[in-house]
């Protein structure tokens, strides 16, 4: 079974993954449509088309294509997680650093559904959020994990194996892997690192310090991010830009490397440093 996973605000009408569909139904493929977004997205789709949850049928899924940005793609490994499932994304967001494809590349699917490619282990990382000494909290991100203040300036800080490496008060501070490292890390400032390698990313978002940088650390670091004391002023959580957590002051978040990966496919038709020259030149 093949998932077509559309993001059905940016595919109008599910036209492209219905053009998927058809051309992998047409060589045998067996095929079945996910939306992501489905809250409100199903109901802009086709009345003809059936739709199920990925989350269900993953398991029996052999590979799962997404049609969208980014954000879709982010939507749909947390969606199929703990399922080790390849993901391959045609892309119809903005930039589209994940999606291997762009629209009019789409028969490049069937070189996929043979298993015609080479798969990118993508790291993760695990995070926990500790409030009085509790764990209230635990989710895992493929892409970043962000705290940032409610348009409130905060103060954080951040230790790596119990030793402070930053302490600042700003906007916020990013942990990422490198497969996010050209999303919201790169804005901030934050090195571009080759999506396959495996390292913790941290970057200050607007840091009042003079001296502000990011740092690339090894896989094996636990870091520790604590809020420090916030008064009246409100901070919040961020996972992939999908799950959010209100913060407070005292609250610390764990972070480290996941044992589990995301899977990709590479079916080879760029590198990633041709990608990244043309989408952030």
């Amino acid at each position: 079974m093949i998932a077509i996973c559309p993001n059905p605000f940016r595919d109008k009408n599910c036209e492209l993954s219905m053009r998927v569909a058809a051309l992998l139904n047409e060589h045998g493929f067996e095929t079945c449509y996910c939306p992501i977004f489905a809250d409100g997205g199903d109901k802009i789709l086709p009345e003809d088309i059936a739709c199920t949850s990925i989350a269900d049928i993953a398991p029996s899924c052999s590979l799962i294509i997404v049609i969208g940005g980014d954000g879709t793609i982010l939507h749909a490994a947390r969606d199929i997680h703990p399922q080790a499932v390849p993901l391959l994304g045609i892309n119809l967001g903005t930039k589209g650093f994940m999606a291997n494809l762009e629209p009019d590349e789409y028969e490049y699917v069937l070189k996929a559904a043979r298993g015609e490619y080479v798969l990118s282990r993508r790291m993760k990382l695990d995070v926990s959020l500790y409030r009085g000494g509790v764990e209230i909290c635990r989710d895992q991100a493929l892409n970043d994990i962000v705290m940032h203040g409610y348009g409130d300036c905060i103060k954080v800080a951040a230790l790596c194996n119990g030793n402070r490496i930053t302490a600042f008060s700003g906007d916020g501070i990013i942990l990422s892997t490198p497969t996010g490292s050209t999303g919201y890390s790169m804005s901030a400032g934050g090195p571009i690192v080759e999506p396959n390698a495996e390292n913790i990313i941290i970057s200050p978002i607007c840091a009042h310090m003079m001296s502000s940088r990011s740092f690339v650390l090894g896989p094996d670091n636990t870091i520790t991010v604590e809020m420090e004391k916030q008064h009246d002023r409100r901070a919040y959580l961020s996972v992939d830009g999908c799950s959010v957590t209100d913060l407070c002051g005292g609250d610390k978040i764990i972070v480290r490397r996941s044992g589990s990966y995301t899977l990709m496919v590479d079916l080879g038709l760029r590198n990633f440093y041709a990608v990244a020259y043309e989408k952030l030149r």
